[in-house]
């Protein structure tokens, strides 16, 4: 049985659908199985960032519904080999569809066939997020270095300790400048985990091709492997299968060997 694992943020613009993403395929590229689950219905986009969005044919108000079974409706990624599907939102639904009971069906079918489903929940504390926290076993949690979205971010965090996930949460920091930290130019690293007492899984920096490679329907870990926002993601991934890999304030150097860490407990299972 596989892991689900809600990516949410306290507010929109701090690229957690690009996180989705990029976390994805680097799960894949560790050998692992990912089912990722757009819940932004209304304002879906992986499909788009995954370059999907030609092959979706339903979607997840679809499977709800009773249209069709969640397995006919999962779009595979040609270039991964039966290893990443995606299920889409719907364009035209809004929050109050994702049923809790049938949301609770088909994330239990998922982790049945997959390692991983990753569900990609809309900003905020609305509907959406509650049936996505209601089938996730673990959260992760992605803000940015500014005071707006960690204050944000704080309110997502004590509903999500209030749901008492399996495996817990954790923070990711997104869109990090190092320039910025080093002139004391946004908030650093440690303060945001201090104010949002949440254990730290991950640090990505900003960096163009981030934007570059979404906007071609690619991913940086897909295209550019040693880009430091990719080393970020796939020094993430690695965090969440188990691995002691060292956490630096800004992650520029590669992945260290695999072995089983800190995050075993958590992930691992």
């Amino acid at each position: 049985m596989g892991t689900s694992i809600v990516v949410t943020s306290g507010k929109g613009g701090v690229g957690k659908s690009t996180t989705v993403a990029n976390l994805s395929l680097a799960l894949v590229k560790a050998g692992k199985r990912i089912c990722v689950v757009d819940l932004d219905v209304g304002l879906r986009n992986l499909d788009t960032i995954l370059g999907l969005s030609d092959r979706v044919i339903y979607d997840l108000i679809d499977v709800i519904e009773n249209r069709v079974d969640v397995f006919q409706a999962l779009v595979p990624h040609p270039d991964y080999n039966d290893q990443l599907y995606l299920l889409a939102a719907s364009q035209s639904a809004t929050q109050r569809n994702l049923k809790v009971d049938r949301m609770q069906d088909i994330v239990n079918d998922l982790k049945s066939s997959f390692d991983f489903v990753i569900l990609d929940c809309p900003a905020g504390i609305e509907a959406g997020f509650n049936a996505a926290v209601s089938v996730a076993d673990s959260a992760l949690v992605i803000t940015t270095p500014e005071i707006a979205a960690v204050s944000d971010a704080d309110r997502v965090v004590g509903l999500l300790e209030d749901a008492n996930l399996q495996y817990g949460l954790h923070l990711v920091i997104n869109r990090v400048r190092l320039q910025m930290l080093q002139n004391g130019k946004s908030m650093d690293i440690q303060s945001i985990v201090d104010r949002l007492s949440v254990p730290l899984i991950g640090v990505i920096v900003d960096d163009d091709e981030v934007i570059a490679t979404s906007n071609n329907g690619e991913s940086v870990v897909a295209s550019q492997s040693d880009n430091p926002a990719a080393v970020g993601y796939y020094n993430l991934a690695h965090r969440i299968l188990g691995e002691n890999i060292p956490l630096n304030e800004i992650e520029i150097d590669k992945p260290v060997d695999k072995k089983n860490g800190f995050w075993y407990r958590m992930f691992h299972h």
